[in-house]
């Protein structure tokens, strides 16, 4: 299953029924879980650990080095899960000692050609970036999110649940979770009803979350102000007490 071109490190972990293709080059302190399979020229390197099930595609770069000046060869980590599909041309890094010292990345994401997520960043399930967009360090991404093409986030940004980042988009502040983000810098441009639907979301929840966004968004109060009113008069479901944390958690502020 390793093609005679491809030049893995003796080193290397390698699990059962994985597939190696022509050229690709895979360091020393690399682990790989069963069943991944590496397209032709990727290289795997640095103390990055990938799950089972994983795609990774022609000409990826995975677990290189850190694009910080302050790196000095430390051993920094990067963890993929599984089921995860890793495009031609994309890149993730290892972390640094001046973040947490890693960066990881759930189960059953896709990030398409040429997407970039530099050190630190912190990806869920089931994220969504589209052909060039880009991560700076130390970003959170949680689950669902869909990050359009050629969309650029901000260092120490946050990506809450289920969120909509507009193509092109340049994001330079938290976007809470479930709403649409989009323009330079973004903006909000309400929830993002169609990945609810999508998602199963009940009409009940979708209805509180449009209250709760318009309370936050709309109404002319401090932020403080308005979380305080979304508690006192919207129902905390799940999805309402995720939504005030996320905001109430927020360092560098909030698209607005």
């Amino acid at each position: 299953m390793i093609h005679p071109t491809a030049i893995v490190h003796p080193d290397a972990l390698i699990g059962t029924d994985v597939e190696i293709g022509p050229y690709a080059v895979i360091g020393g302190h690399v682990k790989i879980g069963r069943g991944t399979r590496i397209g032709p020229s990727a290289v795997i390197d640095g103390w990055t650990e990938i799950g089972e099930d994983n795609q990774i595609f022609h000409l990826s770069s995975v677990g290189a080095v850190p694009q910080d000046l302050k790196y000095r060869g430390e051993q920094t980590r990067l963890k993929i899960g599984n089921g995860n599909i890793i495009r031609e041309f994309a890149t993730i890094h290892l972390g640094t000692v001046t973040g947490d010292g890693e960066t990881t990345i759930g189960n059953n994401n896709l990030f398409m050609a040429y997407c970039h997520v530099a050190h630190d960043c912190h990806i869920g399930n089931h994220v969504i970036m589209a052909n060039g967009s880009t991560l700076a360090g130390h970003i959170w991404v949680e689950d669902h999110a869909r990050l359009g093409g050629l969309s650029a986030v901000h260092q120490f940004v946050r990506i809450g649940a289920h969120v909509m980042v507009g193509g092109g988009a340049m994001v330079g502040q938290d976007v809470p979770p479930y709403t649409i983000a989009a323009g330079d810098r973004a903006t909000l441009h309400g929830l993002n009803l169609v990945g609810l639907k999508r998602s199963g979301f009940s009409d009940k929840v979708v209805s509180d979350l449009k209250k709760a966004y318009k309370i936050l968004i709309r109404s002319g109060l401090l932020v403080e102000e308005a979380l305080s009113r979304i508690k006192k008069e919207i129902p905390q479901s799940p999805e309402v007490a995720h939504f005030v944390e996320f905001v109430e958690k927020s360092e560098r502020g909030i698209c607005r």
